[in-house]
């Protein structure tokens, strides 16, 4: 996540570059009402983070060349009786072993409301500051195997990062910017980068065999490209893509207009800005990389104007609804609706799809944000999964 500030696209140029940080550097250090302090609303207190309430689960170690991965098969396998997100590995609950939804659901809620996304190591997201080369911005970057956490108590699982973490760091250019990205391939098969939304040359569009040859393991690949258009948009593989985007390889690139009127702190006065990378895919249900309770909660003043940039990385569509006050709906795919720009608190975004909306922070409380395919966000042992909250102090 990164905080904006008027005038904050200037200052990308000055940022630190961390491959492998510990957790978002931006985002609202000032804020201690999730690290310990006493919060009430719906009745829960904020404190030590509670003990793991259902155990660890399997390593996920989904490899190549697998023609029938188990996690996809569990996201389209005929329901069941518990709707978890491992449902279709578990036998149906009988009445004698029945969790205690109560207590488990409770012991999530203290976890997240604890802070547990800031103790796991390995968050993405983090703004990687750009080489000068002339007037050519450079981003070095590698694309390596990693070892993953979820959430704080689930097994590591074995994935892919760029620069060492899922999601890869946001990519932040203006547009017009002359772009060069220089990709080291770390893996012990090949790949492919697609700058997903942007008109690049032909022979830059990162589909092996079709615009290029594909990037071996141990190789490099040099993108080189003019920023077009502005808006929300993505990196990611586009070679044996379900498996390696679906363990990690994608990630923000965000290209502000040259227009500082166009700009979403001059034109809708907003002061943070979230990005929102959802994947569902050998990862389980994420959302930038993490399952709740380890999502990052999203902390806002009363009357603060917000931006989320929703961006689907995902297999499947998710209607993402906030409770307690609705989301201005702004742009698609990085163009700006204008007109047609419309309100609603669930919005649902396909694959490959980027939305963008602010959101009028008017009402105190801490409100959930979730998926609304309900298997994705809550099962028998309480909320996992697709699950955050925005929490306005007054």
């Amino acid at each position: 996540m990164a905080v904006v500030r008027p005038g904050f696209a200037a200052e990308h140029a000055s940022m630190g570059t961390s491959n492998e940080p510990d957790r978002p550097s931006t985002f609202l250090p000032r804020r201690s009402i999730l690290r310990g302090a006493a919060f009430t609303t719906a009745g829960l207190i904020a404190g030590t983070v509670a003990s793991a309430c259902a155990g660890t689960r399997p390593a996920w170690t989904m490899r190549p060349g697998t023609t029938a991965p188990a996690a996809l098969a569990a996201a389209t396998a005929a329901p069941t009786t518990d709707h978890t997100h491992d449902a279709a590995a578990s036998a149906a609950p009988s009445a004698s072993a029945a969790p205690d939804h109560d207590a488990e659901a409770e012991a999530a809620v203290k976890r997240f409301l604890g802070g547990e996304w800031q103790q796991v190591p390995g968050y993405g997201n983090q703004p990687l500051a750009p080489t000068m080369d002339g007037d050519t911005k450079v981003f070095n970057m590698t694309i390596s195997p990693i070892v993953h956490l979820l959430t704080a108590t689930m097994d590591p699982v074995d994935a892919l990062g760029f620069n060492g973490t899922w999601p890869g760091p946001l990519l932040r250019v203006t547009e017009g910017d002359k772009v060069r990205a220089v990709f080291t391939n770390n893996l012990d098969e090949s790949t492919g980068i697609h700058f997903h939304g942007q008109e690049v040359p032909n022979a830059m569009d990162g589909v092996p065999f079709v615009t290029q040859p594909p990037i071996k393991a141990g190789e490099q690949f040099t993108y080189e490209f003019t920023a077009k258009p502005s808006g929300s948009h993505m990196y990611h593989s586009h070679h044996n893509a379900t498996d390696q985007v679906g363990r990690g390889l994608l990630g923000a690139f965000i290209v502000d207009p040259v227009d500082p009127a166009q700009r979403y702190d001059t034109k809708y006065g907003v002061t943070q800005e979230i990005i929102w990378i959802s994947n569902d895919a050998f990862g389980g249900f994420t959302i930038n990389g993490r399952q709740f309770p380890a999502t990052a909660p999203i902390v806002a003043k009363q009357g603060e104007q917000i931006l989320i940039r929703f961006m689907n990385e995902g297999v499947m569509t998710h209607p993402w609804h906030l409770h307690g006050m609705p989301m201005q709906v702004v742009a698609r795919d990085g163009y700006p609706l204008g007109t047609a720009a419309f309100t609603a608190d669930t919005l649902g975004v396909n694959p490959g799809e980027r939305w963008d909306v602010v959101i009028d922070c008017r009402n105190p409380g801490a409100w959930a944000f979730h998926c609304h395919i309900l298997p994705h966000a809550e099962g028998s042992h309480g909320m996992y999964g697709m699950v955050t909250a925005l929490v306005v102090q007054s």
